[in-house]
């Protein structure tokens, strides 16, 4: 068991001891000892130790706690306000103690939280909410921020992707901890951050579209109000959706001219080859499969694979295929320059019915003009995930009359 599964359990343990035992009692002690002897272990090591609560998981900095998926305190300490803690320095055994008695007082109601309790609590131990659904809390203090940025995270990208360019299995264990850490990243503040990075070079293209990709087909599915376990699986399929390019050769990618007949072919194949990848996985990549194979299928039927037959769509491909298209528009190809925001969103509409489910098309729209100050674009995946700080967003909304895209290669 690690220092932050024993910390954790112990915190718990510590917590419902106190509610039993009055100051000096033996058992009182012990339970104190208990929680505070990992977390010193810990702080030991590093001082500045964070947990994030999101539903059926924890998380310790960015790394899932397995030990404890579906543990039963994380929804306790959720409903108490406390979807983050952090401690920024090592702290005391009588801080700790302080600090859970506040736990318990939230837990049963005896306290409500106010500035004068906040201005108790040591200024290195911080606590409160996470931004869910860009729900934002009235008492900005409470809030423990983290500084993230996507370094890691594309890094290990470029590792999957290098690991199927060598015909290897697809790492799902690391897929599945990208997009937790950009779950994290997403909800490091108190209102939802949507990082979205700016693609530098053309050899970069598929590593950034399919992060994109990834935190856009999540925000939708929170957008929409699909439960967390949905939103994290709608991700991993976001992220995995064109894995298919990674064994396309670069020069007819990356052309920037006409391409021929036999490349087109090439390019058009990479949803069955994408789906086939993630089915000879070891593990159970099934959505996943499906999203890949289906996410240039048109809302009526056209796009490619083509259909031997009229039929809906898995739900995640219809969401994934809006945000593949939308980010696929706004970055700029060999073959055409990206494409002004409100023109993207123009262009959906327009379609809506036809290439997009006219549902997922109109919430696509409303999502992105309604959460336009959420979205962190950054040039470096090394810079820190940070709110935008100017008003009303990165890019003022510019009128336009969307008109079908005219390149050689395929959106996404």
């Amino acid at each position: 068991m690690s220092d932050a599964v024993r910390f954790l359990t112990g915190m718990a343990q510590a917590i419902a001891t106190l509610a039993l035992y009055g100051d000096g009692h033996p058992a009182r002690e012990r339970a104190l000892d208990a929680a505070y002897q990992p977390l010193a272990d810990l702080q030991s090591i590093q001082p500045r130790q964070s947990f994030t609560f999101l539903g059926d998981e924890v998380v310790h900095g960015s790394t899932p706690l397995g030990e404890l998926r579906n543990w039963e305190w994380s929804g306790r300490l959720v409903a108490a306000g406390m979807q983050r803690l952090e401690f920024d320095e090592r702290v005391s055994r009588d801080e700790l103690e302080a600090l859970l008695e506040e736990i318990l007082a939230r837990l049963t109601l005896q306290v409500m939280d106010s500035p004068e309790a906040r201005q108790m609590r040591p200024s290195r131990i911080r606590m409160g909410a996470v931004g869910v659904r860009g729900e934002t809390s009235p008492v900005e203090t409470l809030t423990a921020t983290l500084d993230y940025s996507l370094a890691d995270e594309v890094q290990a990208i470029r590792w999957m992707h290098d690991e199927v360019e060598q015909m290897r299995p697809v790492p799902l264990a690391e897929a599945e901890a990208v997009v937790r850490s950009l779950s994290v990243a997403m909800h490091g503040e108190q209102q939802m951050i949507l990082p979205l990075l700016r693609l530098r070079t053309h050899d970069e293209y598929t590593t950034t579209h399919s992060m994109n990709v990834a935190v856009l087909t999540m925000a939708m599915a929170e957008f929409l109000g699909y439960p967390q376990s949905d939103i994290r699986a709608f991700g991993v399929a976001g992220l995995l959706h064109d894995i298919g390019k990674v064994r396309i050769p670069r020069d007819i990618l990356n052309k920037p001219g006409k391409l021929t007949p036999e490349e087109r072919a090439i390019i058009n194949r990479h949803p069955i080859d994408g789906a086939r990848v993630l089915l000879d996985t070891e593990r159970n990549l099934d959505m996943a499969a499906v999203v890949a194979y289906e996410h240039h299928i048109m809302h009526d039927g056209g796009g490619y694979p083509a259909l031997h037959y009229c039929r809906s769509c898995h739900s995640a491909s219809r969401l994934a295929h809006v945000c593949d298209v939308y980010d696929a528009l706004r970055t700029h190809r060999p073959y055409r320059e990206a494409w002004p925001a409100e023109k993207v969103l123009a262009y959906i509409e327009e379609r809506a019915g036809t290439e997009f489910d006219p549902g997922v098309a109109a919430s696509f729209v409303q999502m992105m003009r309604q959460w336009e100050q959420r979205f962190a674009v950054l040039e470096d995946e090394r810079q820190p995930v940070r709110a935008p700080v100017t008003a009303g967003g990165a890019e003022a909304s510019v009128p336009v009359t969307a008109t079908a895209p005219t390149f050689e290669g395929a959106p996404g």
